[in-house]
């Protein structure tokens, strides 16, 4: 009997009627700043992967940095508006809008999101169409009181709010903003990236580790949010029991100095480098039992690399590192704050633990590194989750959905100002 055939997101793409005349929807994309993140993540995913043929895509960053580099790089037209003052900023973003009217401006982080709405109100007085006005909530940062109230009262005059965890909905309702229709859309992987990755293979050579031994690591910025001091607590925990392991820290940020010295104060960081004694590796000095590795534009042949994956943040709007590290078959552990419970099952699809507890975090660390056929359960039925549920191409899909109706709302609004003018 032939096996009845299984619907999968993540290849089944909708088919879009061509629009008519070669027309192209236009999107612009207004972030609130250039630097690398989460939200730039995302904003690059769309760029990369939305059919160019459809859609006329830009970006206005309203600062510079190295996402704006990337974004170039895929060849969309970027506008850096670097203006301090939020009014001379809004000036700025109304007079681009106005020169080629988007059908939909897509704001992302909160800056845009001010800026970007009464941009697009401002359109509307100067007699423009008004774009379908979109905001993808990508973080769950507790804001000012003024902070929320000037959000909750733009709210109304956004078309849609897209929300990356039902976390973060619940944030926007106890905020108020449920006054506009919000959907929930997971961030995604690009599967392609992950499915047939090779692990790093010059990590020992790298960092003077000996070849096997047991990885674990961290990939986020070093921002107080990410959880980095409580797991440099519990690393000495870990070598209690696993004196062989080594912990790598990736990435860059604003706490990377502080958290240096933290290592350094547990004796983490081993002995400085005099002479030839570093020669031939990276960073790591002699006898370090933890490695700040920086930036690496080869994260995920690293990730690849890790004998578990570890997130200790704070808070959390979703964790897209986790679900990268599941993605290539890595036993992960996490806290179990904000959007990340939504992907983690503990004990199912990887290990949680309560947020600031080194003890509880160093046991989960320690228990995926001594338990292999636990880890290895966990990284199976992890990977087969983000295949289900957290593929980009189901994300890329679901945006365009709500930029085709988007579209549709503004020309209807369009034709109706006509009809009654």
């Amino acid at each position: 009997m032939t096996a009845p055939l299984i619907s999968d997101p993540c290849l089944d793409q909708p088919v879009r009627a061509p629009l008519s005349g070669g027309r192209r929807i236009r999107v612009v994309q207004l972030v609130a700043t250039g630097s690398n993140g989460g939200a730039q993540e995302h904003v690059w995913s769309l760029l990369e992967r939305l059919d160019r043929s459809r859609y006329d895509l830009s970006v206005i960053s309203l600062s510079d940095g190295a996402a704006v580099r990337r974004f170039r790089a895929l060849g969309v037209p970027v506008t850096v508006v670097d203006e301090l003052d939020d009014a001379a900023a809004l000036d700025r973003v109304v007079d681009l809008l106005a020169e080629r009217p988007p059908a939909v401006i897509h704001l992302h982080m909160y800056r845009a999101d001010v800026i970007g709405t009464r941009a697009a109100l401002a359109l509307g007085e100067r007699g423009l169409p008004r774009p379908y006005v979109m905001s993808t909530v990508h973080s769950s940062r507790f804001r000012s009181y003024e902070d929320r109230e000037l959000l909750r009262a733009l709210t109304p005059s956004m078309d849609r709010l897209v929300a990356v965890s039902r976390a973060i909905v619940t944030k926007l309702r106890a905020e108020g903003r449920d006054t506009t229709p919000t959907e929930l859309i997971y961030n995604g992987v690009d599967l392609s990236r992950y499915d047939h990755q090779e692990a790093c293979c010059t990590l020992p050579e790298e960092y003077g580790f000996a070849t096997g031994t047991p990885l674990v690591g961290v990939v986020a910025r070093l921002e107080p949010e990410k959880g980095h001091p409580t797991l440099l607590e519990a690393w000495p925990h870990v070598l209690e029991r696993e004196p062989e392991a080594r912990l790598l820290i990736v990435g860059e940020g604003s706490r990377r100095e502080a958290l240096e010295e933290q290592a350094r104060s547990l004796d983490l960081l081993g002995d400085e480098c005099h002479g030839d004694r570093c020669v031939g590796t990276r960073h790591a000095r002699p006898g370090a039992k933890v490695v700040f590795t920086g930036r690496r534009d080869d994260v995920p042949a690293v990730t690849a690399a890790l004998d578990v994956a570890v997130l200790p943040s704070y808070r959390e709007a979703q964790g897209l590192v986790i679900l990268e590290a599941m993605a290539l078959s890595r036993p992960v552990v996490a806290t179990d704050v904000g959007g990340i419970p939504e992907m983690i099952e503990d004990g199912v699809t990887g290990l949680l633990v309560p947020p600031r507890d080194a003890p509880a975090l160093a046991a989960a660390i320690t228990r995926l590194l001594e338990d292999h056929p636990l880890a290895d359960t966990l990284a199976r039925a992890g990977h087969d989750l983000v295949h289900e549920r957290f593929c980009l191409e189901r994300m890329i899909a679901e945006v365009g959905d709500i930029y085709e109706s988007g579209a549709t709302a503004v020309s209807r609004r369009s034709a109706g100002a006509r009809t009654a003018a």
